[in-house]
């Protein structure tokens, strides 16, 4: 199954519905075993993976320079995404049908069910607050692009926009060509 990332007219629609679809991969896995697991889980980590990226890339830099506290509220995210990445990393080397894998995945969907709802209220309805409609496009269409070219799994210690993009386009590359010779998109 492939999911499709969802566009909207503005930044804050478009993750808006990437967080529900990212909320649908997370339940799917749960409710599916081995080989339609395992491909559900690949979407859902590679959906995770451009996702945060583009956030670190374009949205987080706005928002602390736009919002009040946005260094605040910034950092807090910056943290939950790396939480976020080590966990998803641990879990891609654990078999799909495991115990182990199920109780992990559970707390993971947890925290990124919690991640997504402090974005959603702390970042991106500020920034919907404070943006025109035309600066909220641009960012979409930003966003967009940085999704493009975003590594496919995750990268634990790289969450600013400049380690981003120091590291991210070798690491794409990398991902890129790891998926293709595994056969994993």
């Amino acid at each position: 199954m492939t999911q499709t990332i969802s566009s909207g007219q503005d930044v804050v629609t478009f993750l808006k519905s990437q967080h529900e679809q990212i909320k649908a991969l997370l339940g799917q896995v749960l409710e599916t075993t081995g080989k339609q697991r395992s491909e559900t889980f690949t979407e859902l980590r590679r959906l995770l993976a451009v996702h945060e990226t583009a956030e670190e890339e374009v949205v987080h830099p706005k928002a602390r320079r736009t919002l009040e506290n946005g260094d605040e509220v910034v950092s807090e995210r910056l943290k939950e995404e790396n939480e976020g990445k080590q966990a998803l990393s641990e879990l891609e080397k654990l078999d799909v049908d495991s115990a182990e894998f199920e109780t992990e995945f559970r707390k993971f969907q947890k925290d990124v069910l919690e991640h997504a709802e402090a974005e959603e209220q702390k970042e991106f309805s500020k920034l919907a607050d404070k943006l025109d409609d035309d600066q909220l496009e641009k960012m979409r269409s930003a966003v967009k692009m940085a999704e493009s070219m975003a590594p496919t799994h995750p990268h634990p210690g790289v969450e600013s926009a400049t380690a981003n993009l120091l590291a991210g386009p070798f690491a794409a590359m990398m991902d890129r060509a790891k998926d293709a010779l595994s056969g994993k998109r």
